[in-house]
């Protein structure tokens, strides 16, 4: 059995659409921190996607666990044009394009950006060479909304239109377990 810690990154205070864009994250509820760092296995290994926001993450919760090196792979959506600018903005310019990506989002990419099955299969293969790589340890993944929700659709095997109801907050942890038989879902969205 391989135990997969997956952690959405600290806010960013970004007002629009943010998947590739590199922000920084903001680390200043260190009591929070504290308490999921706390709530953590020491023995975990910790890695993070390559963006700002998850690496300052990883580096304020690994103490003394092991970090392995960030992985593109496990970025979130990327957006494209639609980077940085607010639902309403876009809705106004691409009404059918926009409700078509929300709706129905597996196939349906932003321009210039990558459709939920793109992201899915990034981060899926992802996910797997870890899993291959480190079977049976425990992983401490620090990542994004949509790559957390993509793993959880996966382990629970649901619909994308389902697994978009799932809340997942900033600094919020999200267990998975995974056995050659398959995946076992633990706490979702757990704040400690």
């Amino acid at each position: 059995m391989t135990r997969l810690f997956l952690v959405r990154h600290a806010p960013t205070h970004a007002k629009g659409m943010v998947g590739w864009t590199d922000l920084p994250a903001d680390l200043a509820d260190t009591p929070a921190l504290d308490r999921l760092s706390a709530h953590l296995p020491d023995d975990a290994l910790v890695i993070s996607s390559d963006l700002t926001r998850c690496v300052a993450t990883a580096d304020a919760l690994q103490g003394d666990r092991r970090r392995l090196p960030h992985d593109h792979g496990l970025r979130e959506i990327h957006f494209g044009d639609w980077e940085l600018r607010r639902f309403d903005e876009i809705e106004a310019e691409d009404p059918d394009h926009i409700t078509a990506f929300w709706r129905e989002p597996g196939p349906v990419r932003p321009p210039g950006g990558e459709s939920w099955h793109d992201m899915r299969a990034r981060t899926d293969a992802a996910v797997d060479r870890l899993l291959a790589a480190h079977a049976g340890e425990t992983l401490v993944i620090v990542a994004h909304f949509g790559m957390i929700l993509g793993q959880l659709e996966r382990a629970l095997g649901v619909p994308t239109t389902e697994v978009f109801a799932q809340k997942i907050d900033n600094l919020s942890v999200t267990e998975l377990e995974h056995h050659p038989a398959g995946w076992r879902v633990g706490q979702v969205n757990h704040r400690p």
